[in-house]
Parts: structure tokens; C-alpha cells; sequence
């Protein structure tokens, strides 16, 4: 009989054993983030292709707006937030004091805002000034056939019909995006609006996320909106061409984007605004988009989680953008990344297991 205890007492030990063996080694680092749901179908994509790469990381990402996203990440409830608006001189005053240590920015793509409308009758790419869509958007221009939207529209047949405005009804950095191209364009948009993630609005209809406005503008008659790209393009909608300050329309692309950033002076903390930028080619409500990483997570498995996959981003990880419509970021961005990142400049960016990861990120 006890021999049989014993026995069996030896096989219960080493089935243990082997559960415990087989639990560590499958065990896998869950990084959480949140914030921007312009960039979202970008950062889906790059969170699941590189935990295929990477099968002991899982990068989870709420698409909650950019407003969302910076109060998670100062709130500390999340690994890394992400923005379409760079934080601002006092949130990160006020982190810094908290926290005893600043967040930085990384910018991850570059995207566009467009004008999404839903006009019955009208198929083609509608044109749109700067100061047309803030009298749009003002509730000073209300009906279709305005004559200032048929002078910058000649051919089309534009119905007597009022305009739908569809905004975000959430903080957004894609608000603070085409807010802040309306206040560049528009001086009463500026003094009676002005530029945030979040604004009173004069007129218009709310949706929740980029998601929320591209459904509103499909489902409305005589609708406009206004969504990243990609949303458009998914949605099979009209998006229209947009004047650039070298009085030229210009559609959305991902060639226009890059040129938005084309010139543009990066400054080493990466927080920039290139809205209605210099350049003929240029669409002018382009943005980078920033990924919001504390200086050192306190979780050291994490911090280097978070610093091998941003590693990732800025090499392998940017090839995989024009195919969603974003355009990546320019070489000049990516080199002032790598320091930040701790690398050299001609450093290699395939394995960002090898890379050394600098105090902070």
C-alpha cells in the first residue's frame, strides 16, 4: 500500500512539475494601451503582426479618442497612450510633478482628415476651401448649392438642400487636427471656435469615434463630416479635395501626405502641427500621430516590451502603412527616433531583440 501512495505521490509531483513547466513557458507579457482611434486600423495591424513575430508580447489597444488616451496614460491605468494632438506644455508639467518623470512622444504614421459627405446625386470628388468648410461647419453656409461651394465646384449640379453637419462628439485628435486647420484658414473660426480636441461646436450632429461619424454621414441624406482616410475609403465614401495655401485642391493620398511633412522642422520632443503646410503637392489636414510613453514604465519586462516594439515600429512596421492608407514617416524623423530610442543612426532596425534598450525608452 505504500508503495502505491509513494507511487502515485511521484507522479502527482512531476504532473505538477510539467503544468508548472508548461505554464511558465507559454507565459506571455500583456502590454496595455489606449487612446486615438484615427490611427486604430494602423495599430491593429501592427499589434497582431508583431505578436505573430513575437508570440510572448500581446500589445492590447482601446480605440477611445485621443482625449481618452491622454487621461489613461497620466491616470497610469495604461502601459502607453496615443494622440492625434501632442500633449500640451501643462499636462505634461502636471505628469511630471505626479510622476516624477516626463512622457514622451513618438510619432508612429502620418494620416489625413477629410471631408466625408453623403449628397445624393453627387458621386465625384467635391472641391472645398479652407474658409468654405468653416462657414460649413459655423453654420454661416447651409445649403448645398451655396454659391460659394458651386463657385469652387463648376459642372456640378449641387441640390437646394441643407447641410448635415456630423462632427466627434468625443475628444479626438482628429478634432484637434481639423479644428486646428480651420483655425489656420479661418480668423472668426479661430476667435469663436478655436483649436482642441474637444470644442463647442455651432451646429452638427454627434458620433462617437471616427467610427460613429463615418456611420452618421452614411445613414444621412446631404451629410458632411470629417474622418481619417482610411475610414472613408472602407466605407466606400465621397471624400472631397481639399485647397492647399498654394491655392491648389488637393486630394488625400498617401503621396500628398508625405508632402504635408515635406520640409517641415521636427522638433527633438516631436510635438509639431503640419497642418496647411508649404508645397503644391501638400494635402493640407495632415498629421503625425504620436504614441505617449512615460520615460520609464515601472514594469522593467514592460518598459523593454514597449521599447523593442517601437524599435519594430519605426523599421519593419513602417512598411506595412501605405497598404492602410497612412504614409510613413519620414527618414529624418525616423533617424531623431532611433536616438531617442538609444540607437545610431545607421543602426538597424529588423531585430529589436538586440537592441539596447537606453534608461527611459
Amino acid at each position: 500500500m505504500k508503495k502505491i501512495q509513494w507511487g502515485w505521490l511521484k507522479s502527482s509531483m512531476l504532473a505538477v512539475a510539467l503544468l508548472a513547466f508548461a505554464a511558465a513557458s507559454s507565459a506571455q507579457l500583456t502590454v496595455t494601451g489606449a487612446g486615438a482611434s484615427f490611427p486604430y486600423p494602423m495599430y491593429s495591424k501592427w499589434f497582431d503582426e508583431y505578436h505573430k513575430a513575437h508570440p510572448d508580447t500581446q500589445i492590447n489597444y482601446q480605440s477611445i479618442g485621443s482625449g481618452g488616451g491622454i487621461k489613461n496614460i497620466t491616470d497610469g491605468t495604461v502601459d502607453f497612450g496615443a494622440s492625434d494632438m501632442p500633449m500640451t506644455d501643462k499636462q505634461l508639467a502636471e505628469y511630471r510633478t505626479a510622476q516624477n518623470q516626463g512622457i514622451q512622444h513618438f510619432p508612429t504614421v502620418l494620416g489625413a482628415a477629410v471631408p466625408l459627405y453623403n449628397v445624393p446625386g453627387v458621386s465625384g470628388d467635391l472641391n472645398f476651401s479652407g474658409p468654405v468648410l468653416a462657414d460649413i461647419f459655423l453654420g454661416k453656409i447651409t445649403k448645398w448649392n451655396d454659391a460659394a461651394i458651386v463657385k469652387e465646384n463648376p459642372g456640378v449640379k449641387l441640390p437646394a438642400t441643407e447641410i448635415v453637419v456630423v462632427h466627434r462628439s468625443d475628444p479626438s485628435g482628429t478634432t484637434f487636427m481639423w479644428t486646428d486647420f480651420l483655425s489656420k484658414v479661418s480668423p472668426e473660426w479661430k476667435s469663436k471656435v478655436g483649436a482642441n480636441t474637444a470644442v463647442n461646436w455651432p451646429v452638427g450632429l454627434g458620433g462617437k469615434g471616427s467610427e460613429g461619424v463615418t456611420g452618421t454621414v452614411k445613414q444621412t441624406a446631404n451629410s458632411l463630416g470629417y474622418v481619417e482616410l482610411l475610414y472613408a475609403k472602407q466605407n466606400k465614401l465621397a471624400y472631397g479635395k481639399v485647397k492647399n495655401s498654394s491655392g491648389k485642391f488637393i486630394k488625400a493620398e498617401v503621396d500628398s501626405v508625405s508632402a504635408a511633412a515635406a520640409g517641415v522642422e521636427v522638433p527633438a520632443d516631436f510635438r509639431v502641427s503640419i497642418t496647411d503646410p508649404k508645397g503644391d503637392k501638400a494635402y493640407p489636414v495632415s498629421s503625425f500621430t504620436w504614441l505617449l510613453v512615460p520615460e520609464k514604465i515601472k514594469d522593467p519586462a514592460k518598459d523593454k516590451a514597449v521599447h523593442d516594439f517601437l524599435v519594430w515600429m519605426i523599421g519593419p512596421g513602417q512598411t506595412l502603412t501605405a497598404a492602410l492608407d497612412y504614409a510613413p514617416l519620414p527618414k529624418s524623423v525616423v533617424d531623431m527616433e532611433k536616438k531617442a530610442l538609444g540607437l545610431a543612426a545607421d543602426a538597424p532596425v529588423k531585430s529589436p531583440a538586440k537592441a539596447a534598450p537606453k534608461k527611459g525608452k
